[in-house]
């Protein structure tokens, strides 16, 4: 294992931010794996950890394959990950949104530019991402559809669901976009939580990658499980379930659980006077694939998804 500095920013007034990467093997830039853009990624961030763990091990025994590098960057926004701050501290910018970067720009183009250029050459990127929602998720991984990356090759990570995205106009300054236009096959993953740490999520994501790597002969590894066969949907298919009213949050089910049309799934209730003002029901039989989880919601706002 080498631990190298990807990129430094001098800072004016505090320590410098340095973006730490973990590089394992030799030959080829075969999968980079980039953790958290943001400050409340902090299951993001323990995968990585986890990974990193895992790798090393792997090298001890000799397990990665010849001819092929590994790099592993657990955060690109450490200042904002010691105050749990979502966005860049200073001017609330977001670097995931900032890609592929400009040496001469703000802050967060910078930080976005120095590490694009270090891992814009992958054959592979994994990135282990958030919702702009606070909520959480079935685990599953996600890949652009009209981009470079193939379902076949998001297939081989055996998550439980693929979720092939159709490209938005603000998607073209994200990680994900620009690793394609440079020709890197690039797949987000989405475990349960985000400020929480979830091992059991966790650790199936690990998992997971493990079996990507090793059926692309990058790694040796057999796992002594059956293989899953994942179940591809489109992100339109999603059925979303929205507030009309405004309140407090309460929630009747768990992500993964499975609803029957009619369902009750969770209660708006006034803040002031504990009535219930709005009660939400499943429209359809299905699973619960994403949930709002703050304790308070707005009106209109997109609270369940359903697959």
């Amino acid at each position: 294992m080498k631990k190298r500095i990807v990129y430094e920013l001098n800072g004016l007034y505090r320590d410098s931010l340095r973006v730490t990467g973990y590089e394992f093997g030799k030959g080829k830039k075969s999968v980079c794996i980039v953790g958290t853009m943001r400050g409340n990624e902090v299951q993001q961030l323990y995968c990585c950890s986890q990974l990193v763990k895992k790798f090393k091990q792997l090298e001890e025994e000799g397990r990665i394959a010849s001819g092929h590098k590994i790099l592993i960057i657990p955060s690109c926004n450490p200042y904002s990950i010691n105050i749990q701050k979502r966005f860049w501290p200073i001017d609330n910018t977001d670097i995931n949104r900032m890609f592929p970067g400009y040496d001469l720009g703000e802050t967060t183009q910078r930080i976005a530019d120095g590490v694009f250029n270090e891992i814009k050459d992958y054959k592979y990127g994994i990135q282990f991402t958030s919702f702009y929602m606070p909520g959480e998720f079935m685990p599953h991984v996600r890949y652009m559809d009209e981009g470079f990356s193939k379902v076949e090759e998001a297939l081989k990570f055996e998550m439980p669901y693929v979720v092939a995205r159709k490209v938005r106009p603000y998607d073209t300054a994200t990680l994900n976009y620009n690793w394609q236009v440079w020709d890197t096959q690039a797949f987000s993953f989405y475990t349960t939580t985000t400020t929480t740490i979830d091992r059991k999520s966790a650790g199936q994501c690990v998992l997971s990658i493990m079996k990507f790597l090793a059926s692309n002969g990058i790694v040796k590894y057999q796992s002594n499980g059956r293989n899953q066969k994942s179940v591809v949907i489109d992100d339109t298919e999603l059925v979303t379930v929205r507030t009309a009213k405004s309140g407090l949050f309460e929630s009747l089910v768990k992500v993964g659980e499975e609803v029957g049309e009619g369902t009750p799934l969770a209660n708006i209730v006034n803040p002031y006077d504990g009535e219930i003002m709005e009660t939400l029901y499943a429209p359809i039989d299905s699973k619960v694939f994403f949930m709002h989880t703050d304790p308070l919601t707005y009106a209109n706002t997109a609270v369940f998804k359903l697959v």
